[in-house]
Protein backbone atom coordinates (compact mmCIF):
# COMPACT_ATOMS: atom_id res chain seq x y z
CA UNK A 1 0.00 0.00 0.00
CA UNK A 2 2.83 2.41 0.82
CA UNK A 3 4.42 1.84 -2.57
CA UNK A 4 1.10 2.60 -4.25
CA UNK A 5 0.80 5.89 -2.35
CA UNK A 6 4.41 6.74 -3.14
CA UNK A 7 3.78 5.98 -6.80
CA UNK A 8 0.67 8.17 -6.86
CA UNK A 9 2.55 11.05 -5.23
CA UNK A 10 5.36 10.71 -7.75
CA UNK A 11 2.87 10.73 -10.62
CA UNK A 12 1.15 13.83 -9.21
CA UNK A 13 4.50 15.60 -8.86
CA UNK A 14 5.42 14.70 -12.45
CA UNK A 15 2.08 15.99 -13.72
CA UNK A 16 2.59 19.23 -11.81
CA UNK A 17 6.08 19.57 -13.32
CA UNK A 18 4.67 18.99 -16.82
CA UNK A 19 1.99 21.66 -16.31
CA UNK A 20 4.59 24.12 -15.02
CA UNK A 21 6.82 23.45 -18.01
CA UNK A 22 3.90 23.88 -20.41
CA UNK A 23 3.14 27.30 -18.95
CA UNK A 24 6.79 28.29 -19.25
CA UNK A 25 6.93 27.10 -22.86
CA UNK A 26 3.75 29.04 -23.71
CA UNK A 27 5.30 32.25 -22.36
CA UNK A 28 8.19 31.75 -24.78
CA UNK A 29 10.69 33.68 -22.68
CA UNK A 30 13.06 30.82 -21.85
CA UNK A 31 14.84 28.17 -23.83
CA UNK A 32 14.19 24.51 -23.10
CA UNK A 33 17.63 24.31 -21.50
CA UNK A 34 16.68 27.08 -19.09
CA UNK A 35 13.33 25.47 -18.32
CA UNK A 36 15.16 22.21 -17.59
CA UNK A 37 17.13 24.07 -14.91
CA UNK A 38 13.90 25.11 -13.20
CA UNK A 39 12.03 21.84 -13.72
CA UNK A 40 14.78 19.25 -13.20
CA UNK A 41 12.40 16.31 -12.88
CA UNK A 42 11.73 16.48 -16.63
CA UNK A 43 14.33 15.49 -19.19
CA UNK A 44 15.17 17.66 -22.16
CA UNK A 45 13.50 15.06 -24.38
CA UNK A 46 10.28 15.32 -22.35
CA UNK A 47 10.44 19.11 -22.63
CA UNK A 48 10.81 18.84 -26.40
CA UNK A 49 7.73 16.63 -26.53
CA UNK A 50 5.80 19.13 -24.41
CA UNK A 51 6.95 21.95 -26.68
CA UNK A 52 5.63 20.07 -29.72
CA UNK A 53 2.33 19.48 -27.91
CA UNK A 54 2.00 23.13 -26.88
CA UNK A 55 2.83 24.37 -30.39
CA UNK A 56 0.19 22.10 -31.93
CA UNK A 57 -2.45 23.55 -29.62
CA UNK A 58 -1.47 27.16 -30.34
Amino acid sequence: MKSFIRSERHEAAQESARETAKRMIKKGKMSLDEIADYVPSLSLEELKELEDEVMQLA
